[in-house]
């Protein structure tokens, strides 16, 4: 081997030294991190899939001859649910069927608590409008109407601005406070088409009207 060749031959090991090695494990890190990237999707893929087919079970227990929900398997399925995907968007529109499941028995406070500890840390907005609707009309048919008219404070989003404004209506209208339930009502109606605008809603309205007369 020439002197040269030694040379080159020092060269490149030195390179490899302060190069190659740092790029091996640079490479490395980048497999490490797409593979487990890769694992992360899968699992999220099993995880919704798992919750979603728990989810379609508890809407199955439903599908009786009375069309009342098992009650005994709505708290297995429900149970697992909370216990397996807890927080999840399947879980917590589960919360909201075991509590309708609750208000068909009269069990308001079972209904109650499930709503409220979806509405304290919602999966997503759409899930705390929900619930957060939901819990209000409990309440009032606790007598609580003041407590559920708090839940009710400020604006919602403008695809829940005529529910929550026709609920706040009702619950005024509940404790007499006819003026304040006519502006509620107003203000849903503004907030949703002439077409929509009609009917239930427009009957509360006249409802007010007749008893101001």
């Amino acid at each position: 081997m020439s002197v040269s060749e030694d040379e080159e031959l020092a060269v490149m090991k030195d390179w490899w030294q302060r190069n190659g090695k740092p790029l091996v494990a640079g490479g490395l890190l980048a497999l490490v991190v797409v593979l487990g990237w890769q694992a992360w999707h899968r699992y999220q893929a099993n995880q919704s899939q798992g919750a979603s087919m728990l989810y379609q079970q508890l809407l199955e227990t439903a599908l009786t001859p009375s069309g009342q929900a098992d009650t005994t398997r709505v708290a297995e399925i429900s149970g697992k649910l909370k216990s397996e995907f807890g927080g999840t968007t399947y879980a917590q529109f589960g919360s909201l069927f075991v509590a309708k499941v609750a208000v068909d028995a009269g069990k308001l406070d079972d209904a109650a608590a499930e709503l409220k500890a979806v509405s304290d840390k919602p999966a997503n907005a759409t899930l705390g409008e929900i619930s957060r609707q939901r819990l209000a009309r409990v309440l009032a048919a606790q007598n609580k109407t003041d407590d559920a008219l708090k839940l009710l404070a400020g604006d919602a989003e403008k695809s829940f601005l005529a529910s929550r404004e026709e609920l706040k209506g009702d619950l005024l209208v509940q404790l007499g406070r006819t003026d304040e339930a006519h502006a509620a009502y107003q203000k849903a109606k503004s907030a949703l088409s002439e077409d929509a605008a009609v009917g239930g809603l427009q009957m509360k309205l006249d409802d007010l009207a007749k008893g101001d007369a």
